[in-house]
């Protein structure tokens, strides 16, 4: 273990005496000096003391609640970190404090080796993310009815965390991952936490339209352009000027188009279709696509120089079968969109539905759990949805385990390497150190592994 040049203090903010002590022991034995503070009042206090180097800070505080205290520190957060370490997980939570400025959002309970692991970057790397407005303060138990980021599984929060760096930028943004994971709510989430929230947000299906159709749609046309052009009409990109274009399946979009495209993120500049006048529009423009891109470019069906300035900033949104831990959040979450559609009052899982929903490896992500769950509940007369009422509802549910939703060697490998990670880890009861030797791998690899894979006890 690397020493520590010097005896940074950090100052544990939270109201659990348990908490703040196990934190003290942990820091002090590993060289840190302490101080704590029990509410949000004396953690603002403290923080304005310069010898203090980092902070850990809980949400749920008396008198003063960790948001606050956040945002009153925010003009010196590049001197003082700050790590948001809360019982209370969500994407609204997360993106928040990211937002806000926090270096890192840490959910209870929590690794004492990812602490550890947060606080040391954190004090050697203090370039932290730029302050901007904040979000109205929603915990996971009184979210927004509109709150469709669901999970609390490591990888998923650090796609919140993505959110909140990248929403406040100007620049495009990628967001890669499978059919049905939830590309356009990443799409969503940026658009309404970035400055131009108030302008307006189009979408467009790339794949939905051909290329001669979509370059209307897109560019706008003059009247008498093409067949059926009776009038000029306004294309998307001038519908979105000084607001968010969203360009969904973005790997489908025909390669002559693509120059096009190219061309209005580069200057804003396009002409309407039979047109000869240059429009000049303001637009940020976020792409979706289940596409392997560098593979469509060495097929030469998309161009280099788009993908790359397409990829400045890329969102990867993980499958489902990657955080099997956040079905039971995601079940709970669909459940109760469907109670408050068809007024079920009662419609709820039973718990051999959620062991069993939380087994199956979802080839189609997101969108076919809601679709099985929305099934189900029919079934059951919006009341208790048992296994009964899933079982024939998905082919998920006898397909081979280690080979649905894909073939491909890495992914067959990734989810195996992930499986026995797991079994190793529930042999040794969580004990790391233990479960690494098994491995035949070192603690820190069998963390990064642990937070590579999204696992929980």
């Amino acid at each position: 273990m690397p020493k520590i040049p010097y005896t940074p203090l950090v100052l544990v903010a939270d109201d659990e005496p348990t908490i703040r002590a196990n934190l003290r022991l942990m820091l002090e034995s590993e060289g840190y000096r302490v101080r704590e503070a029990a509410d949000g009042e004396q953690a603002a206090q403290m923080l304005q003391d310069p010898e203090v180097a980092l902070c850990l800070l809980d949400l749920k505080m008396p008198n003063r609640d960790g948001m606050e205290v956040l945002r009153g520190h925010a003009d010196r957060l590049e001197e003082t970190p700050i790590i948001v370490i809360t019982a209370y997980g969500g994407s609204k939570a997360a993106i928040e404090a990211m937002k806000l400025g926090a270096y890192d959002y840490i959910t209870k309970p929590f690794d004492f080796d990812e602490v550890l692991f947060s606080l040391r970057r954190a004090l050697t790397q203090r370039a932290l993310v730029a302050q901007v407005e904040a979000l109205s303060r929603q915990d996971i138990h009184d979210r927004d009815d509109d709150e469709d980021l669901v999970g609390r599984t490591p990888i998923m929060l650090q796609v919140f965390k993505a959110i909140g760096r990248t929403a406040p930028t100007r620049e495009p943004v990628l967001i890669v991952g499978e059919s049905g994971t939830g590309k356009e709510l990443i799409a969503n989430a940026l658009h309404k936490n970035s400055e131009r929230a108030a302008q307006p947000f189009v979408k467009v299906n790339s794949a939905a339209l051909s290329s001669t159709l979509l370059e209307s749609e897109l560019f706008g046309h003059e009247k008498g352009s093409f067949t059926g052009a009776v009038a000029r009409r306004r294309g998307r990109f001038e519908q979105a000027h000084k607001g968010t274009l969203f360009l969904d399946e973005i790997g489908e979009l025909d390669i002559d188009l693509q120059a096009k495209l190219l061309r209005v993120l580069q200057t804003g500049q396009f002409e309407r279709v039979g047109g000869e006048e240059t429009i000049q529009v303001d637009v940020r423009v976020l792409a979706a696509t289940n596409r392997d891109l560098p593979a469509r470019i060495a097929e030469g069906l998309f161009r280099e120089d788009l993908y790359y300035r397409l990829n400045v900033l890329t969102i990867e949104l993980p499958p489902l079968r990657q955080r099997l831990d956040d079905v039971p959040l995601l079940a709970d979450h669909i459940l109760r969109k469907l109670s408050d559609k068809y007024d079920w009052p009662n419609l709820a899982l039973a718990p051999e539905a959620i062991t069993y929903l939380s087994a199956q490896p979802w080839p189609g992500n997101v969108r076919e759990l809601q679709n099985v769950l929305a099934r189900a509940a029919i079934l059951a007369r919006g009341r208790i949805i048992g296994v009964g009422d899933l079982q024939p509802a998905t082919p998920s549910a006898v397909a081979p385990p280690l080979l649905a939703g894909s073939l491909l060697l890495r992914d067959i490998l990734a989810e195996t390497e992930c499986r026995v990670i797991r079994q190793a880890l529930e042999q040794e009861k969580w004990n790391r150190t233990q479960a690494a030797r098994v491995l035949g791998i070192s603690r820190r690899q069998l963390f990064d592994k642990i937070r590579q894979y999204g696992l929980q006890e």
